[in-house]
């Protein structure tokens, strides 16, 4: 597969974003994030997106330089249309909205309805801590990606809805950004461009019996899901990605899962809270509880075997330190779709 240095990719799209008619701040935006995700090890929500983003911008189903429209703002709280831009663009942009807030009042609530598709959300949380702020966010599909089929069932009902939570601690953060479901739908997605099969445990058929073949998901006339996580005998995954869908699409005045809506969707319908850590107990009462409370957990004794614990967000840093120094692979479908862009918008391949 392609290898290349993260610099060097994220000029790379940067430089297709703008051939594209993408001004070149959000253009930036944009591929800084997505090559980030790719560090990260999140290559579902890395560079394999561009294709998607470029193709709905083309076919005007997600717009550039499109401003957040306010709908609803208090002291505490936010909510605008985000008229399917950038979703990291627009999401940036609600944050640096609430963050005054969460200074001045301890507390902000945003939320976005028809925003495009807003990455890795343990960023996000990563920029809150550096700001001494504890962050939770979750997004819906805003009525589409309906992958996650109830226990039971065997048609999807809800997207992956993901849940973040991300607080600062005197070394690095702690950011859990989990899918509700087992899987990401890109992380399938990754696999299926690949042409692999995917880990047992992930999916099932349209018949609800277990599979690895990535296409069923995009099979259109035997379409498989996606297992909750917890799996398929209990409501633990399935319930929470349910009230997540329910918190997105509700409060931001976007749409939940509905059976209209198309396969795939354009982005997110979005709700981020930030919590002003300073007006609660204190940032030193706090970094120094949650300094001994990582600290104890890492001294965990551990099982033959095991080099020692991990925390949420170390996986990310450390595939990050790897990568940087290594450089970021590509999957081969992945690079093909790219070329194709790269071609058609006249952009120098790297």
């Amino acid at each position: 597969m392609p290898l290349y240095q993260a610099d060097v990719l994220t000029d790379f799209t940067r430089n297709l974003f703008i051939a594209a008619g993408v001004p070149a701040e959000e253009a930036d935006r944009v591929s800084r994030s997505l090559v980030d995700a790719n560090l990260c090890g999140h290559d579902s929500h890395g560079v394999m997106r561009v294709p998607q983003y470029l193709t709905n911008l083309r076919e005007g189903k997600l717009t550039c330089n499109r401003p957040l429209e306010i709908l609803t703002e208090t002291p505490a709280m936010l909510s605008a249309d985000a008229s399917w831009g950038l979703g990291q663009v627009q999401a940036y942009r609600l944050l640096d909205r609430l963050l005054p807030k969460a200074k001045s009042i301890g507390l902000a609530a945003g939320t976005l309805r028809r925003c495009g598709h807003t990455g890795r959300l343990g960023e996000y949380a990563e920029w809150a801590a550096k700001n001494n702020l504890a962050f939770l966010g979750t997004v819906n599909s805003h009525g589409s990606g309906r992958r996650v089929a109830p226990p039971g069932g065997t048609e999807g009902r809800i997207s992956t809805n993901p849940l973040c939570v991300g607080a600062p601690t005197p070394q690095d953060p702690v950011v859990l950004d989990i899918g509700t479901s087992a899987v990401a739908e890109g992380k399938v997605r990754v696999y299926f461009q690949k042409k692999e099969a995917v880990p047992e445990g992930w999916l099932l058929d349209s018949q609800g019996q277990p599979t690895t073949d990535p296409a069923t998901i995009y099979d259109e006339k035997n379409r498989g899901s996606i297992l909750p996580f917890g799996g398929s005998q209990t409501y633990k995954g399935f319930g929470l990605g349910l009230l997540l869908d329910l918190l997105a699409g509700g409060l931001s005045g976007g749409e939940c899962s509905r059976a209209e809506a198309p396969l795939p969707g354009l982005g997110n319908s979005v709700l981020f809270v930030l919590f002003n850590i300073e007006m609660f107990g204190g940032i030193e009462h706090f970094l120094f509880e949650s300094g001994k409370l990582t600290d104890y957990v890492r001294a965990c004794p551990t099982a033959p075997g095991v080099k020692g614990i991990t925390l949420p967000g170390d996986p990310e840093r450390l595939t990050r330190i790897q990568r940087l120094k290594e450089g970021i692979t590509i999957p081969i479908g992945t690079w093909e779709l790219l070329v194709k862009e790269a071609d058609r918008l006249q952009v120098p391949l790297i």
